[in-house]
């Protein structure tokens, strides 16, 4: 035994001899914790499950680092079936002592093998499900899941015990025997597995022995006569002749009768548990049928959303491609655009048209640097002349008083030169003409501030001082 505080080898003395801690009260937990895991030893030996597990378990309470404790109640735990419990207590083993530590080679007996872990696996989702048809009041097919964890895991005594326990349910009394049986053989000391056997055995027990001494009497009433003589009872037997004739007759009966019930009592069970087995195992086939197409539909609609999920993406991007959006629109009006401009720089107005079919605010959604500059670059070329005509056109209209149409070109000269004051100028003339008091005010200030110490600028000051006062 080691010391707790300083690791030394411990001695027969209550304290430590390399560092002088008490360690009496550590000597009697190890001690304590020793004896709960050869107690638990001794009750595995002899298929005491149960109380092994319980003995482990105090063990594990006194102290939790016992190694060798944690790897028995793994076997234990794996031997009655509890497979994830048996690979926890491993798995903590194992980090107490990651060297010289036999839990590695159980762990890897498990991990080492797709096949049984997937069994593992399974064994798992049938008992839950199994479970689940329980609460639902489903019986025959939480039996026929349970049938199945069995088939994968034998040794699993809690799916045994429910299954005798819906047996009982149904008053199967020697199904449920013979599952508790399987689970005595594997676990000898569980306290759930007695309780069980008990109610069984007496029900079976009922069931061959009916009210035996009450027929017994009946018999002996009806083959003799009974007549008091002073204090003496007599009991005198019947034997004539025809009460002879009549036994015989009656015994003949009687053998007529044990025969045809036997036949009933015991070909008739064979065949219909003939039958029963094969609708079970029909039964059985069927479920497992189903279980793999409903796990097939599972699959199918998993892919068919992925399926459909890859498709509106892909409708997305080809709507992308195709232009839905306007992009190959405003890239085929740039380009119309350019070519007008390169057959007839000076064709403002045809140039113009060709600009004003291309939407600024699409323009600029355009991710393309060619194209952002390629724009920019027609603006920078084509903007100035268009701007004039624009300009020549709002100044006629101006001067004929049509202020509407007037406003409407000066606005289409300035998105093509919005550094030209003389447009902005005009374009705030023709606001306050038109009576537009709010957008007059707006286009002077902005002549003021972009144009300032120029005769513009001063009229523009003048214009919204009266504006302003009025």
């Amino acid at each position: 035994m080691i010391c707790y505080n300083c690791g030394c080898q411990l001695s027969e003395k209550d304290f430590c001899t390399g560092c002088g801690a008490d360690v009496a009260l550590y000597k009697k937990i190890m001690f304590t914790s020793n004896f709960f895991y050869n107690e638990g030893l001794e009750k595995a030996g002899v298929r005491d499950l149960s109380g092994a597990v319980t003995s482990l378990r105090q063990s594990l309470k006194f102290n939790k680092n016992n190694v060798e404790a944690r790897n028995l109640l793994g076997l234990v735990y794996f031997e009655m079936g509890e497979v994830v419990k048996g690979l926890s207590e491993w798995v903590i083993s194992k980090n107490l002592r990651s060297k010289k530590n036999i839990a590695d080679d159980y762990i890897n007996m498990i991990q080492d093998n797709p096949s049984r872990l997937e069994t593992i696996n399974q064994t798992i989702k049938k008992y839950n499900l199994a479970l689940g048809y329980c609460q639902q009041d489903s019986l025959d097919l939480a039996v026929i899941q349970l049938k199945k964890v069995l088939s994968l895991n034998p040794r699993y005594i809690r799916a045994h015990q429910l299954l005798a326990l819906l047996y009982m349910k149904a008053e199967e009394w020697e199904k449920a025997k013979k599952e508790l049986d399987k689970c005595s053989r594997i676990d000898t000391g569980n306290t759930t597995t007695r309780r069980y056997r008990k109610e069984v055995e007496a029900m079976l027990e009922t069931a061959e022995n009916p009210k035996a001494g009450a027929k017994r009497k009946n018999s002996l009433a009806d083959d003799v006569i009974m007549y008091q003589s002073g204090n003496e009872t007599i009991i005198q037997p019947i034997n004539n002749k025809e009460n002879k004739s009549v036994s015989t007759v009656l015994n003949i009966g009687i053998g007529i009768a044990i025969g045809v019930a036997a036949a009933c009592f015991l070909i008739l069970p064979a065949r219909v548990s003939s039958s029963n087995s094969e609708a079970q195992d029909e039964l059985r086939s069927v479920s497992e049928q189903l279980d793999k197409k409903t796990s097939a539909i599972e699959e199918m609609e998993q892919e068919t959303k992925r399926l459909t999920e890859e498709n509106e993406k892909l409708k997305q991007d080809l709507d992308n491609y195709a232009g839905t959006d306007g992009t190959l629109e405003v890239v085929d009006d740039l380009l119309q655009a350019v070519s007008v401009y390169m057959e007839n720089p000076q064709d403002a107005d045809r140039v113009g048209q060709s600009l004003e079919r291309i939407d600024p605010a699409r323009a600029s959604e355009v991710e393309s640097e060619h194209f952002q500059s390629l724009y920019k670059i027609l603006l920078d070329q084509a903007g100035p002349s268009i701007a004039e005509s624009y300009y020549k056109s709002g100044m006629d209209s101006y001067q004929k008083e049509m202020y509407e149409e007037a406003i409407a070109d000066f606005l289409k000269a300035a998105s093509y030169d919005a550094e030209n004051g003389d447009i902005l100028y005009n374009l705030g003339n023709a606001y306050r003409q038109n009576g537009d008091r709010e957008e007059a005010i707006e286009v002077y200030s902005l002549v003021v501030e972009k144009f300032p110490g120029t005769e513009k600028a001063r009229r523009s000051r003048s214009y919204l001082n009266n504006l302003n006062a009025g």
